[in-house]
């Protein structure tokens, strides 16, 4: 018999329904990740699984005796008590026994208890002893080691992360047979994130999971889940793998829709003939038609993707931000520690960083926001910046999605074209009655998905995307992703979606411990690559020169100080600016007139003039380029 059985279940709160009729088993060992849209039924279905729901029709059982462990998406705030206490929660009514025995136990044996604490532990020691109890105390103790928590820390005091460890822990202690994780990644930093995928590995129970983290979902899952239009898809095999079958069938849908439409349509043209339809002869052939109208009545289009836009101001300076030899600390806490670095238009840096180590305040003094305590911040002209933040911080609860889009207003102005409010809100997939929801009713991905809306109103050369991803499906994720690589502006990315920064940095800044920061060439695993090994040696204090890693070998030898330019040399520099500017007016002027159908209708001379031209410029700005760099660092 299968762990669980989920047997012809529907449950919608509107119509249609969020689940119709689906079936599915769940067997012993499992690690199934649950995939879908935002707003699919996905956290739905494993309410459902819990019992905290009960679904309109149909039945989910679980194994005679087995047990079920959920861990939300949210973290609860203002929970008093240590760490210990809410691990102990976990084992049911019996763990306030559990935690009230501990406490006064280990304050009888320090120094005795008052006659109400003596009472109080006889009444623990009696429940306990009534439930037959007495193995949870070392099973706590267990899952705390594992887990590498201090039980007399406060919950309060602790990080996100650590939070989400603890309530993992209270979900573990009870030994279930299923455990059920909703978002478990959401707002953790790396490290955070590589412990938890490393544990549930090891984990001997069957596992259930919702993510958004792509590496995560593909380490993990051994089978893979898809709520899609009501439906549950079943894939036996690993993310990578499942992306490709599901192309492949969605596909083979379509063609086969197009087929069904195209039917249709040439039945309705003959039904429109009139009295040649209604004879005898024909009335199969109306019932068929009925059938086939109703068949398209009831198709569930799949939820569209996203259609974002970015919007792209003049462009700014080559140069995006220079920062030279700056320190900033918070009281003695060293935050960046003689660092320099130079930002250049098109430029895609990537920050990693465990959580409050100082990344958004880097972010900051790049910006020219922040003054650092020393060094040197130039910043580059012709700056527009648009800022996606991590807390949602600029988008205003109290009004609706299309107010803090449009401000009461009912028309937005993209990419030079006026357009309803409501009609841009769809591009972002919120429908009428969602853009007319007020901000503090949407979910964490609709809540994304607004901010991003908010910022692509907003002509940028310069992107700060500080968390971007959470909450946000893979679909969505994808096509954030395709966008920001064809952006011609410079982008600043918060990230821990090691996927993302993957597929959109061209280089990190990594924070690695006492205010020192290294820069790397490429994304997360370009780090891991070049990252020095973890060994003793390796931990020794870094030199503050702040090089590109992958360049500058261990056996380094010590630069040689840079001539001084020549008179010629000298001129040379002066003069380079105003010519890479002049290319590069002329490289733009180039690329409008292609971009123009009208100008492939002329003779093919002409084409084959421009492209000549535009080609010669690119040439000769690369050289510019590189003569200037070269001079600027000292010359020949």
């Amino acid at each position: 018999m299968a762990l669980l059985n989920i047997n012809d279940v529907t449950f919608g709160f509107t119509q249609p329904p969020l689940l119709d009729g689906v079936t599915v088993n769940v067997e012993r060992g499992e690690r199934i990740g649950l995939v879908g849209r935002n707003g699919a039924g996905k956290s739905t279905l494993m309410r459902l699984i819990n019992g905290e729901l009960a679904p309109d029709d149909g039945n989910i059982t679980l194994e005679a005796g087995a047990k079920a462990a959920y861990l939300t998406q949210h973290v609860p705030a203002g929970d008093a008590g240590d760490i210990f206490d809410r691990i102990a929660e976990g084992a049911g009514p019996i763990g306030e026994s559990i935690s009230v025995f501990r406490r006064l136990d280990a304050k009888a044996h320090d120094g005795g208890l008052t006659p109400d604490e003596q009472a109080e532990l006889e009444q623990a020691t009696s429940a306990i002893n009534a439930a037959e109890s007495w193995d949870i105390l070392p099973r706590i103790d267990r899952t705390l080691r594992e887990m590498e928590l201090e039980p007399d820390r406060t919950f309060d005091s602790l990080s996100a992360g650590m939070k989400r460890r603890v309530l993992l822990g209270r979900a573990l202690v009870s030994e279930p047979d299923l455990l059920l994780l909703d978002e478990p990644t959401n707002h953790l930093d790396l490290e955070a994130i590589l412990w938890l995928q490393s544990f549930l590995s090891r984990f001997a129970g069957t596992l259930v999971f919702v993510t958004h983290d792509r590496m995560f979902l593909q380490a993990l899952a051994t089978r893979i889940i898809e709520v899609d239009r009501g439906r549950l898809f079943d894939w036996t095999c690993d993310y990578a793998t499942f992306l490709k079958r599901r192309d492949a069938m969605l596909a083979a849908e379509a063609e086969q829709q197009a087929q069904f439409d195209k039917k249709l349509a040439e039945e309705e043209r003959w039904i429109r003939q009139g009295i040649k339809a209604r004879r005898t002869r024909n009335e199969g052939r109306v019932r068929a038609l009925e059938k086939m109208r109703e068949e398209r009545h009831a198709r569930r289009e799949k939820v569209g993707t996203a259609k974002m836009q970015l919007q792209e101001a003049d462009r700014s300076g080559r140069l995006v931000a220079r920062v030279k030899n700056i320190a900033f600390s918070y009281g003695d806490h060293p935050i960046v520690r003689d660092f320099s670095t130079t930002v250049m238009r098109g430029d895609r840096v990537g920050l990693i960083g465990p959580n409050g180590v100082g990344k958004s305040t880097l972010l900051k003094i790049l910006l020219g926001q922040l003054e650092p305590d020393t060094g040197e911040v130039t910043l580059g002209t012709k700056l527009v910046v648009s800022y996606f933040d991590q807390l949602r911080g600029q988008l205003d609860e109290t009004k609706s999605a299309r107010d803090n889009i449009a401000d009461g207003a009912e028309m937005v102005e993209i990419n030079g074209q006026r357009r309803h409010v409501l009609g841009y809100l769809q591009d972002f997939l919120f429908s009428p009655e969602r853009a007319r929801t007020r901000v503090e009713y949407l979910s964490g991905g609709e809540r994304n998905r607004l901010l991003l809306a908010r910022m692509f109103a907003s002509p940028s050369n310069l992107l700060v995307l500080d968390e971007p991803t959470n909450d946000l499906d893979a679909e969505t994720l994808e096509l954030l992703e395709e966008l920001l690589g064809e952006y011609s502006g410079t982008v600043l990315l918060v990230s821990h979606d090691r996927a993302f920064l993957n597929n959109v940095v061209t280089s990190t800044i990594v924070f690695e411990g006492d205010g020192n920061l290294r820069e790397y060439d490429g994304g997360y695993d370009d780090w891991l690559r070049q990252r020095p090994d973890p060994t003793p040696q390796a931990e020794s204090k870094p030199s503050p020169d702040n090089g590109r890693a992958a360049d500058k070998p261990a056996t380094e030898s010590k630069p040689a100080k840079p001539r001084k330019l020549s008179f010629k040399e000298q001129r040379e520099l002066e003069t380079l600016p105003k010519r890479i500017e002049e290319l590069e007016e002329r490289q733009a002027e180039l690329f409008t007139l292609m971009a123009d159908p009208s100008h492939y209708q002329q003779d093919g001379g002409n084409i084959a003039e421009s492209k000549a031209e535009l080609e010669q410029i690119q040439e000769e700005l690369a050289t510019a380029y590189e003569r200037w760099e070269l001079l600027e660092a000292g010359g020949v």
